[in-house]
């Protein structure tokens, strides 16, 4: 097949899909149009053709446009910018919709279940949320975001998502070109930022090894949620979105529904946040079992819950630590695993343990119904779900999944 890169089509925009983008279809094959809306008649330039039935294309040209198309804040956020947003071309409203209908849709593919999602928004609005950046610094020493799927640096003054504290600080200096700069700012409103640079002669998978070197703030972040105050490795995870952590928090709680003295499981458990929520509710005669491969993570975990006696701290792999008999049967298990899913072995070993329920927090909503199909062949049921907006205007939700047996 011709290869299509370059090539312009006019075509009518379909359904949204998952990735940041909507189908259409050109002579045949299928289209998947970024900065597009469904409904629209535009004009696609294809960036991408690997062969086969689909390529890939910016809209370049609207012809028609949807009732809910509105201009983009950012002035990179256009074909050919920077990859970091897929929706600032849609209103609050049609991005909210857009997520829904993308939930929904993996859950009848992936999963067989056909339920109506409504992606629930958060405090603060569309802009200056992302608490978390990581940033690219291009060959002549200045900050920018990469291209979509491309390791071209879109050079940036400003970034629209990004909370004050973070883009803002660093945007005017120069820095070692080819590195990269992690920053962050935390509830106190402190700015943690490292410059990561390639350590010559080291390389891993062909690609260069970075090497850390702190240039604002210091290695330790604090954060608040759930009544108490974390600290953490300044680089480590936690919620980019500044509400985030507090409403996931509070739909597990309402979820969990663990009770005095019961064992509860919280897997891929991070700093400790949702076993502080279980330690509350089993109780210091309860068990909760948290378990995190991350060591740096899992001692965190072990100081900011060394005050609630009911709480296990287990560093290891997931689907190694849970398999061990000497561990004991949950009642409730949470967990919130990487984009990529739980996978089989993971969703085996908490069947096996048969709790009555599964608490499943995810970040990839095609990962989730994946793995509720898998726990559909164990005998549980999807009960209920909820999906929060906590990545506004990216193609990203969030989503809470309660599994019954």
């Amino acid at each position: 097949m011709t290869d299509w890169t370059g090539r312009r089509f006019e075509v009518e925009v379909g359904a949204v899909a998952h990735g940041g983008h909507c189908v259409a279809r050109a002579e045949g094959r299928v289209v998947f149009v970024r900065h597009a809306l469904p409904g629209e008649r535009v004009v696609v330039a294809i960036t991408e053709d690997r062969g086969g039935s689909f390529c890939r294309g910016d809209a370049v040209e609207v012809l028609e446009a949807s009732p809910e198309r509105v201009e983009p804040p950012c002035p990179v956020a256009v074909p050919g910018g920077c990859g970091g947003c897929d929706w600032q071309h849609a209103s609050a409203v049609e991005q909210r919709r857009l997520k829904a209908v993308v939930v929904a849709e993996q859950l009848h593919r992936l999963a067989g279940v056909d339920r109506e999602v409504e992606v629930e928004e958060l405090a603060g609005g569309l802009a200056h949320w992302r608490t978390r950046v990581r940033l690219a610094v291009d060959r002549t020493g200045h900050l920018g975001f990469h291209a979509h799927r491309s390791s071209r640096i879109v050079p940036v003054a400003d970034c629209v998502i990004a909370a004050p504290g973070t883009v803002d600080v660093l945007v005017g200096r120069e820095w070692t070109p080819g590195a990269e700069l992690d920053v962050s700012v935390d509830a106190t409103g402190r700015t943690h930022a490292s410059e990561l640079v390639p350590d010559k002669g080291r390389r891993r998978s062909g690609k260069p090894v970075l090497r850390s070197q702190r240039v604002l703030g210091s290695a330790v972040a604090v954060e608040q949620a759930a009544r108490r105050e974390w600290e953490l490795d300044a680089q480590g995870f936690w919620q980019v979105h500044p509400d985030a952590a507090d409403v996931l928090a509070e739909a597990v709680a309402l979820w969990s529904d663990a009770r005095p003295g019961q064992v509860a499981w919280d897997l891929y458990a991070g700093v400790g946040l949702f076993a502080s929520v279980l330690a509350g509710q089993v109780g210091p005669e309860g068990t909760v079992i948290a378990v995190e491969s991350g060591r740096q993570a899992a001692e965190d975990a072990a100081d900011n819950l060394a005050d609630l006696p009911s709480v296990r701290v287990f560093a290891g792999k997931v689907e190694h630590v849970i398999t061990d008999p000497e561990l004991p049967d949950p009642h409730v298990v949470v967990l919130d695993p990487p984009r990529k899913g739980a996978g089989k072995d993971v969703v085996t070993a908490i069947a096996d343990r048969a709790p009555a329920r599964v608490v499943y927090v995810a970040c990839d909503p095609a990962a989730l119904a994946r793995d509720i199909a898998l726990f559909a062949d164990r005998g549980y049921r999807l009960a209920d779900l909820r999906a929060f907006d906590t990545f506004p205007m990216t193609h990203h939700v969030e989503c809470v999944a309660l599994l019954e047996n």
